[in-house]
């Protein structure tokens, strides 16, 4: 089966893991791509949930019982964020349509506080996935990721993350939705 390599990575689109790589950060995976230009890119995996709600992670958001999931293997030590709807921070950075991209932290926990900000709308991340300048145009030459036009932001925020994946494959249809039902090991069908 010939994957469509034809829709080139930019910025707020997804990068989905071809049904066989069995890199174990990246199994199965949905990542949607952030930042990509000569230097290299950035993304966050939006299926593989982290053992910490954020009020684990952050003091002054102690309360927040909000997942945190892994964003890629990356300076796990970080902390990243996406949300959708109208921009609710300034610093944040348009993706596409209605998803942002980061924004000041202060300006998160003071909104919050505040209630003015809807905290269900955004989606945390420990780590993240990155390429340095021309890896990423590598991996997609070898056929690992398969490039989607992010137009499941729906999908994203409130498909359960084990489905994500598959989910993903069968709203893209023709070949992907076959694709979507290929089993991890192939030696157990």
């Amino acid at each position: 089966m010939e994957l469509d390599t034809t829709i080139p990575p930019h910025a707020g689109c997804l990068l989905i893991s071809e049904p066989f790589l069995q890199d174990e950060n990246f199994v199965r995976s949905v990542i949607l791509l952030c930042e990509n230009n000569e230097k290299g890119s950035f993304g966050l995996v939006l299926n593989k949930l982290s053992l910490f709600k954020l009020g684990d992670l952050l003091d002054m958001l102690s309360e927040v019982e909000s997942d945190v999931y892994v964003g890629g293997p990356v300076e796990q030590n970080t902390l990243h964020f996406i949300y959708f709807g109208p921009k609710q921070l300034e610093d944040s950075v348009p993706l596409q349509g209605d998803l942002w991209w980061g924004g000041d932290f202060n300006e998160l926990t003071r909104k919050f506080n505040d209630g003015t900000l809807d905290i269900h709308t955004f989606r945390f991340f420990i780590g993240y996935s990155g390429w340095s300048g021309g890896q990423l145009d590598a991996e997609l030459e070898e056929k690992t990721w398969i490039v989607c036009r992010n137009e499941f932001t729906d999908q994203i925020f409130f498909s359960d993350p084990d489905e994500l994946w598959r989910v993903i494959l069968k709203n893209m249809g023709g070949m992907y939705q076959v694709l979507a039902n290929y089993p991890i090991d192939p030696r157990l069908n």
